[in-house]
């Protein structure tokens, strides 16, 4: 009897300890990179340099992940080009999901 009472509270307290789900710990982490990387020029998805180019839906001119990583990769002339030594590839796509789910 001991033993069955001991289980369920030995999973209990494993599934209280363990990480996020890695879609709620990617999102997290796109908004935290997002927070460090982006919000300075892109403050609520508007855009300082620009004011017509923001990341608001409808308003961008990517929309997909890979065309936002495309835009860090070779932004043109106003933005920071973040290459995949200053913003590895797991980093910019959890900010461009973070983009596309946001604004």
């Amino acid at each position: 009897m001991k033993k069955l009472v001991t289980l369920p509270l030995v999973l209990s307290a494993i599934c209280l300890w363990m990480p996020m789900t890695n879609s709620a710990q990617a999102a997290a982490n796109g908004e935290e990179l997002f927070k460090q990387r982006c919000s300075v020029c892109h403050p609520n998805g508007g855009n300082i340099i620009n004011p017509r180019e923001t990341l608001h839906k409808g308003e961008r001119e990517v929309n997909t992940v890979e065309e936002i990583i495309g835009k860090m990769r070779n932004p043109g002339p106003g933005m920071s080009k973040f290459d995949s030594n200053a913003l590895p590839d797991s980093d910019a796509k959890a900010i461009a999901e973070y983009i596309l789910k946001t604004f």
